[in-house]
């Protein structure tokens, strides 16, 4: 018989929101986030999802009002030639740069609507009911709409594609009357909106969300979009793609997309989407129809954490009630907060400032669940809802900690209702392991049992936030506690690593 060989214990993998909604729109933020992706990485992120990197109807605009999926920052179109984010040779820099240092980049699709129209078409149409759209309430008329994309800055470069009236589904503004509703657009090859089942049945058929809706069925979308990921996974290097707004487009076109970027660039891509619903039920199955090729952000889990953390004394021990993460796993990317649920955004989840702590450390130090951390976390919220970074600038900490101690076995200890913890044994090669403890009420303890090959051991909160040392008890069991609504995370005070939780956690990206 050969020899018995022990596997390496698969390292932790983090991936973080690379921008928030208010960030300056000084075409700077490709420089900034290069200059801290060596930080990053040293914090624990092996990942970052960048915001939509393609050119909006504006240079002020975050990317969801795509104008030109061909346009990196490279072409003088709409105000300028660099993005919101900046140029596309900055972009190629940073994603080298990431490269470099063991970072992937997930690019961030928007492929269901276009904005900021080069010219006005007439175009046959009915009116729908908002809230049910597969309701009509108008005969067959005719308006003129922003449906005519030329791209005159690109000239053809990349792509000879232009966009008519009939490359869309439907429309939300009437240049004859400057009235807003819902225009389903009626044509030779189209009848409106997507078949039944092919998106979700939200507001009876939720094809439109905004803009020019993206017919997805017609051929020469198909082909052009097709081609662009293609083309796009050749201009910059990628490890995978965040789809916006996927409860609106084609299941069918969207795998058809992976099955090509599979194919052709490799296995191993990641594919997440953004399907932003309050209902496991719906999520487990689309799930189901992408042939679980695919994960999605755990929306369930997000107001799970705003509830607990606006209650007063909720109940801990089922904070994972009804999440993705815990029926699926495998398909679950977990996260606090995002763009759109950030403080004044339209999906706003508030969650109160002393629960984020709690909230990072139930994603980042579990085992289930891919965790995603957000920027305005890291580095703080802009606009009119302002706010500093969160956890008191120890977020980057409870990342490090994912990183070096949390693995192997876990043991849940969910047996208070204003008190929790859990231990991961650590492994035959990550040996340390670690416990955490959380309170959302009053100071917490919990009597939990790390391992009798700890005995006799020193263990201090990496935090820094309980100053005390526990000792491990001979029968491997200790008391372990936290502060009044917070959390410890507990580790052996020689732990290698440990003397990294002492350097400067610079969380000030615009002092660059």
């Amino acid at each position: 018989m050969g020899d018995f060989v022990q596997q390496s214990t698969q390292e932790n993998m983090t991936m973080m929101q690379g921008f928030e909604w208010h960030v300056p729109a000084d075409q700077k933020h490709w420089v900034r986030l290069e200059k801290h992706i060596p930080q990053l990485k040293r914090w624990g992120i092996d990942n970052i999802w960048v915001p939509p990197g393609c050119k909006g109807s504006s240079n002020q605009g975050n990317g969801y009002d795509l104008y030109d999926l061909y346009d990196l920052g490279e072409f003088d179109q709409k105000g300028s030639v660099a993005t919101k984010w900046g140029t596309k040779e900055e972009l190629v820099k940073l994603c080298k740069t990431a490269n470099d240092h063991g970072v992937g980049i997930y690019w961030d699709a928007v492929l269901n609507h276009k904005m900021g129209a080069d010219h006005r078409e007439k175009v046959k149409v009915i009116e729908v009911d908002p809230n049910n759209r597969n309701r009509e309430i108008s005969d067959k008329y005719e308006i003129t709409a922003w449906v005519g994309y030329d791209f005159p800055g690109r000239q053809g470069k990349y792509s000879e594609m232009r966009y008519h009236w009939y490359h869309f589904t439907g429309v939300d503004y009437n240049a004859d009357n400057r009235l807003t509703a819902i225009y389903k657009i009626m044509g030779d090859q189209s009848d409106g909106w997507a078949d039944a089942g092919d998106v979700d049945t939200e507001k009876g058929n939720y094809d439109f969300l905004m803009g020019c809706d993206v017919d997805h069925d017609h051929p020469e979308v198909v082909e052009d979009v097709l081609n662009w990921g293609k083309w796009l996974a050749n201009e910059i290097p990628l490890k995978g793609i965040r789809f916006d707004a996927v409860k609106h487009f084609s299941e069918d076109f969207l795998r058809r997309f992976i099955a090509q970027m599979d194919e052709t660039f490799g296995q191993g891509w990641f594919f997440v989407g953004e399907f932003w619903k309050d209902s496991l039920h719906d999520m487990r199955k689309y799930l189901d129809r992408m042939q679980r090729k695919f994960s999605l952000f755990d929306a369930p889990l997000v107001y799970n954490f705003s509830e607990i953390s606006r209650g007063n004394g909720a109940d801990l021990r089922r904070v994972f009630d009804g999440s993705l993460v815990q029926s699926d796993p495998i398909a679950a990317v977990t996260l606090v907060m995002n763009h759109d649920t950030q403080p004044g955004q339209a999906l706003e989840a508030p969650i109160e400032g002393w629960f984020k702590p709690l909230g990072y450390s139930l994603i980042l130090l579990r085992e289930q669940g891919y965790p995603c951390v957000f920027y305005g976390d890291v580095y703080g919220m802009g606009g009119e809802h302002a706010q500093p970074p969160s956890c008191g600038g120890a977020l980057p900490k409870i990342m490090l900690a994912r990183k070096l101690y949390s693995y192997g076995r876990q043991a849940d200890y969910f047996d208070y209702r204003t008190c929790i913890g859990w231990v991961r044994y650590g492994t035959w090669d990550r040996p340390y392991g670690c416990a955490v403890v959380m309170s959302n009420a009053g100071p917490g303890t919990k009597r939990m049992h790390v391992g009798e090959l700890h005995a006799g051991e020193v263990w201090t909160d990496v935090l820094g936030w309980d100053h005390s040392e526990i000792v491990i008890g001979n029968d491997g069991f200790a008391e372990f506690r936290c502060g009044q609504t917070s959390v410890s995370i507990w580790v052996n005070k020689k732990a290698e690593g440990r003397e990294r939780f002492s350097e400067e956690f610079d969380t000030n990206i615009y002092g660059i």
